[in-house]
């Protein structure tokens, strides 16, 4: 038995589509890397402006205040409270600038030296006094270790330099020239292992010295140190 189908009842009606079905969107595959390299490029930054911020921190904290020149200070002049101001700069061992708490010892001191409006004023530019005094010379006396005193000469010592008898052994009559001096400094001649004596004399007494002095011939006696 052959069965025959209706045309009539064969489902004629239209597709539909639902408007409640959502279409999957799959992402490519290059914006999916490309997120890890944006996220790891914002770190970097984050981390770069810390480390920024830390140096200009530190750069801040390590300022220190101490003394400088406000005017031009003349070599012997006496610092007054005016001539400085106090300036902030950056740490630095190299550098031994006075301490603007420090102003006090610094004021009604001599400058030993001429200081620049604007410079930075160290302990080497002061002073008590300035040397050589009025009416005072300073000379420098080159002697070997025999001509010198075993009692090493210290600034201040009251010393006399006395001429001494030439190569020749030739000795003046009478007692040999004397010149009454006082120890400045003692330095060393690395070249020619001599002592530098400098001593303070009267400014009469300055030539005949300096003059005794270049022919070698003389000798320091170092005298009491009790006053």
């Amino acid at each position: 038995m052959t069965t025959t189908a209706d045309p009539q009842r064969a489902d004629t009606s239209p597709l539909t589509v639902r408007d409640d079905v959502v279409p999957v969107q799959i992402a490519s595959g290059s914006k999916a890397r490309r997120r890890p390299l944006l996220a790891a490029a914002s770190f970097a930054l984050v981390c770069l402006g810390g480390l920024l911020a830390a140096w200009a921190w530190s750069a801040t904290s390590s300022t220190v205040s101490v003394l400088a020149a406000r005017t031009n200070v003349q070599r012997g002049a006496v610092i007054s409270e005016g001539n400085l101001m106090t300036v902030s700069i950056n740490a630095d061992p190299a550098l031994r600038p006075v301490p603007a708490s420090d102003i006090a010892a610094i004021v009604g001191q001599r400058a030993t030296a001429d200081i620049a409006a604007g410079t930075l004023v160290s302990r080497t530019q002061v002073a008590a006094a300035v040397l050589p005094a009025a009416g005072m010379s300073l000379v420098g006396i080159g002697l070997p270790t025999t001509s010198m005193p075993g009692e090493p000469l210290q600034p201040g010592d009251a010393v006399r330099v006395v001429a001494t008898p030439g190569e020749q052994g030739d000795v003046s009559d009478g007692p040999p020239p004397v010149t009454p001096a006082t120890v400045v400094s003692v330095d060393a001649d690395d070249v020619t292992g001599m002592r530098i004596v400098t001593v303070a004399v009267p400014q009469a007494d300055a030539a005949t010295l300096a003059a005794r002095a270049s022919t070698g011939n003389v000798a320091v006696v170092l005298d009491s140190r009790e006053r």
